[in-house]
């Protein structure tokens, strides 16, 4: 990182701008026992990419950053999944892309982790021998007559 820069975990406002509407809203707080007041969805957001870059545990993202937990941070990755966040992030950033025409399919690559695996394919066929008689079964050699299993 350059003097200057600004970390590459810390979302632009430009960015913010493009996700905040696609995340879940948050359940309302309850009345009587309302609990903790939840951290701010941006700075959960900075919180995972800054534990995504780093590599670090979930349990050791300081709470000096002002993140959250790493079980915070975790639980909101979690929940965003499951609620297509991402998918739908990815596919509003491409159509961004091709409206603005910078979108280049030459350097495409497909890879077969995205495309589903097929149960019942076909099986492959067990390899014919090529030696010309079956080999002798070792069960009923003269060798193993003349020296009986111990456990016999």
């Amino acid at each position: 990182m350059r003097r200057g820069e600004q970390p590459p975990w810390i979302v632009s406002d430009e960015l913010w701008a493009e996700i905040a509407p696609l995340l879940p809203p948050r359940p309302p707080r309850r009345h009587r026992f309302p609990g903790r007041k939840p951290i701010d969805d941006r700075k959960v957001l900075c919180g995972i990419l800054f534990v995504l870059y780093t590599a670090i545990p979930w349990e050791y993202l300081p709470q000096e950053l002002g993140f959250g937990s790493g079980m915070t941070c975790w639980r909101r990755l979690r929940d965003w999944n499951d609620a297509g966040v991402w998918q739908r992030l990815h596919e509003v950033l491409l159509g961004k892309l091709r409206a603005a025409d910078q979108l280049d399919m030459s350097r495409a690559v497909i890879d077969g982790s995205h495309i589903r695996a097929l149960k019942g394919g076909p099986k492959p066929v067990r390899a014919r021998s090529t030696a010309a008689s079956q080999a002798r079964n070792t069960t009923s050699s003269p060798m193993r007559a003349a020296f009986p299993s111990p456990r016999a």
